[in-house]
C-alpha cells in the first residue's frame, strides 16, 4: 500500500495547530514535510505558501494543509496554483 504524502504550510498564527497535525500525522505514518513557518513569531507567509503550492502542483506531494490567523492570507496564495482548492 502506498504511504499518503501530506505536506503543511502556516503562518505565524497557525503554527501550533500546523504542529498538532504534523504529530498526528506523524502518528499514522504519513510522510510529511514541513515548509514552515516554525515559530509563533511575525513571519511573510508567501515565503511557506509558494513551495507548498508548487510541490502539490508538480506531485511531489497529493496534499496539502495550509494554515493562517486569518484563514484568508495563506490560501489566497495557494490558490493561484493549478490543483488547488
Amino acid at each position: 500500500m502506498r504511504k499518503l504524502k501530506i505536506a503543511f504550510a502556516c503562518d505565524h498564527a497557525g503554527f501550533e495547530l500546523k504542529e498538532e497535525l504534523i504529530n498526528y500525522c506523524n502518528l499514522v505514518n504519513y510522510t510529511i514535510k514541513d515548509f514552515g513557518s516554525f515559530s509563533n513569531e511575525s513571519v511573510d507567509y508567501p515565503s511557506f505558501a509558494h513551495p507548498l503550492a508548487r510541490a502539490i502542483e508538480t506531485g511531489e506531494f497529493d496534499f496539502g494543509v495550509s494554515i493562517c490567523g486569518s484563514g484568508n492570507g495563506v490560501n489566497m496564495v495557494v490558490n493561484k496554483y493549478k490543483k488547488i482548492r
